[in-house]
């Protein structure tokens, strides 16, 4: 008798002397695993050898640690029937020791196979199906936009700020003397270089017109005097006042409460770059929250420097120096989610305000924050406010007439987690809003936890127990918005404490960015259409997260050729390289050509207006620029 075959004694009917079969309960449970994981290998070979990017959907990362634990099964199987056969045939032939061997060979295929299927559905479970977990570091998915596709610019410096905050103490931070605005003023400047690579503010900005021109079918052309620019700041705190009985009495709220929205002087050194580099006239700049607002201190700051741009407010008069936004009826706005659930009636058309309707380009001016029950507020969720109406529609001319924008978040009793409907999809992806949106600026010189937050020094290494004092600057939206998340949640990876429910932690806080980038083929299934026109969303950018937060290094930080994701930039081109081998006597002599000349001059050359800010005459202030670079 072989040393290996089973005897076991059988149970036989006393009555008809009949072999009784063992029962055999749940006999398809067997099959759970196999089935399960050949169907999920199957779906994910149909879904991804066609479109490798489809690897990143949610769905498919679900799936995949199934088909892996499917095929590691099957390895696992096949290879410990092979060893146990072996060990039959040894011990068969008094070959013990090899048998022996054989059977621990079997036994660790069994014991491979099913811990590597345990540990794929656990790697499953805790960074897939919780989204709590974000999606591994380096993974982009989407479509780049930009002339360098993906590239997010961020400029730092401590010297911006200079504030010790005292709760209650009657200061705040939007104060001049807390905000250092020539050193905003260079940020701006070294972000819009950093961006375009270019050398100099004029030139940099009219890469930045042109690339958009030419990406939105108007030809390679640049800004043209007479276009209109519409910049829509976030000032979600500022409630449903009348601006002209503001009085300091009511200001003086403000400052006790010391919430911070958009910084006066951010604004102010964007303003400066498009009327004193562009060219653009005041008056064909519009700047406003329409949902909210414009108090008298941010005004106050911002007008007395620009007095003629529009300054947009949803209540008042125009008498204070504001102009009350309206209503364009021959622009709608469409919601693209018909799911019943989510409103009792069918909602009423939106339309964008008039001054948005009109513009020729957006800016989206956003705060770096996170948000008690959406996860983060970057630039995507700027844009609820671009409605006229308060986001969760409690507002005229009946609660039940407006889609409301707070069901799409991820609150328990709204929509947690990932693959759902996103709001903020149809707002970025309207062809009169995002589809118009020629940059998106992140102010992070005061950053804050939670929308109504007061400033928060942050730990993480720069800032180290500082503000900060930092400007984020892109031409991809959902790039832009993936490094603010990072930051965030780098920052703050825990919920605050009391009653706040999220955070840049929480379940679904990026759910948003996963369907924005994925417009076209979102994982929801939802077809984002806010045009109405029947034409579905193509990728509105590129989403991933950084490497870790000391490196902060994204797919094409790490591999600038093949890298197909974001680009996190800090470092300003050379200014004074005119021909790309350092800044020499060659240099000098395109420097002096152009010396003492403005734009309307023969001699003048955009290239060598490298002040910072640049001033559009190459004048000293020049000079010392191009000595400080000398022969670097």
């Amino acid at each position: 008798m072989s040393f290996l075959r089973k005897v076991g004694a059988q149970r036989v009917c006393p009555k008809t002397g009949k072999v009784i079969e063992p029962k055999r309960r749940y006999r398809a449970v067997r099959w759970l695993l196999p089935i399960t994981g050949l169907g999920a290998l199957v779906w994910f070979l149909i879904r991804v050898i066609p479109k490798p990017s489809r690897a990143m959907y949610p769905c498919q990362r679900v799936a995949f640690p199934l088909a892996s634990s499917f095929v590691i099964w099957v390895m696992g199987a096949l290879g410990s029937i092979a060893a146990f056969r072996k060990a039959k045939v040894c011990f068969a032939r008094a070959r013990y020791a090899v048998g022996i061997l054989c059977i621990i060979v079997s036994v660790a295929f069994i014991w491979a196979a099913m811990s590597g299927a345990i540990q794929k559905y656990a790697m499953a479970g805790a960074g897939d199906c919780d989204p709590r977990v974000p999606q591994p570091a380096n993974e982009p998915m989407g479509v780049v936009k930009g002339i360098h596709p993906g590239r997010v610019a961020w400029i730092h410096d401590p010297n911006a700020t200079d504030w010790e905050y005292v709760p209650r103490g009657g200061e705040t931070s939007w104060e001049n003397d807390h905000t250092d605005q020539a050193t905003v003023d260079e940020m701006m400047s070294k972000a819009i270089r950093v961006l375009t690579g270019e050398k100099a503010d004029a030139t940099a900005w009219d890469a930045v017109f042109r690339n958009f021109n030419q990406t939105h079918d108007k030809g390679d052309v640049g800004y043209t005097a007479g276009e209109k620019i519409s910049i829509k700041v976030n000032f979600t705190l500022m409630y449903n006042a009348d601006p002209c009985v503001m009085e300091k009495k009511y200001d003086q709220w403000w400052q006790d409460k010391n919430w911070i929205d958009n910084s006066p002087q951010m604004a102010i050194a964007l303003l400066y770059q498009l009327v004193n580099v562009v060219g653009v006239s005041e008056s064909d700049i519009s700047i406003g929250d329409p949902g909210r607002i414009m108090p008298n201190y941010w005004y106050d700051i911002v007008h007395v420097e620009f007095p003629d741009v529009v300054y947009l407010t949803r209540d008042g008069y125009t008498g204070c120096g504001r102009t009350i936004v309206e209503w364009d009826d021959e622009t709608p706005f469409y919601w693209s989610d018909p799911c019943s659930s989510h409103f009792d009636l069918v909602t009423e058309t939106d339309y964008l305000p008039t001054h948005f309707a009109d513009a020729d380009y957006m800016i989206n001016f956003a705060i770096l924050k996170t948000h008690s029950h959406s996860g983060i507020t970057l630039c995507g969720k700027n844009d609820y406010g671009s409605l006229i109406r308060n986001p969760d529609a409690h507002e005229m001319p009946t609660p039940s007439d407006w889609y409301n924008m707070h069901l799409s978040r991820i609150l328990p009793e709204e929509s947690p987690g990932m693959g759902h409907y996103r709001a903020i999809v149809d707002l970025m992806g309207h062809p009169n809003l995002g589809g118009k949106t020629l940059l998106y600026l992140l102010d992070g010189l005061f950053a804050g936890e939670w929308w109504n937050a007061v400033p928060v020094e942050w730990e993480m290494a720069p800032f180290n127990g500082d503000w900060p004092s930092s400007i984020f600057l892109s031409q991809d939206g959902v790039a832009i918005d993936s490094v603010g998340f990072d930051f965030l949640y780098a920052e703050w990876p825990k919920n605050g404490e009391g009653d706040e429910t999220a955070g840049a932690d929480t379940a679904g806080a990026d759910d948003y960015l996963h369907e924005v980038a994925l417009a076209n083929d979102p994982c929801s299934g939802t077809f984002y259409d806010p045009n109405g026109d029947g034409v579905r969303l193509a990728s509105l950018g590129v989403h991933e997260h950084w490497n870790n937060s000391t490196d902060k290094q994204y797919s094409r930080n790490l591999d600038p050729v093949n890298g197909t994701g974001i680009e996190l930039a800090t470092e300003v081109p050379l200014s004074g390289d005119f021909n790309g081998d350092g800044v020499d006597f060659a240099d000098f002599a395109t420097f002096a050509a152009a010396w003492g000349s403005r734009p309307s001059d023969g001699n003048w050359n955009a290239d060598c207006d490298i002040s910072m800010p640049s001033d559009n005459v190459i004048d000293e202030y020049d000079l010392i620029v191009f000595c400080e670079n000398w022969l670097k």
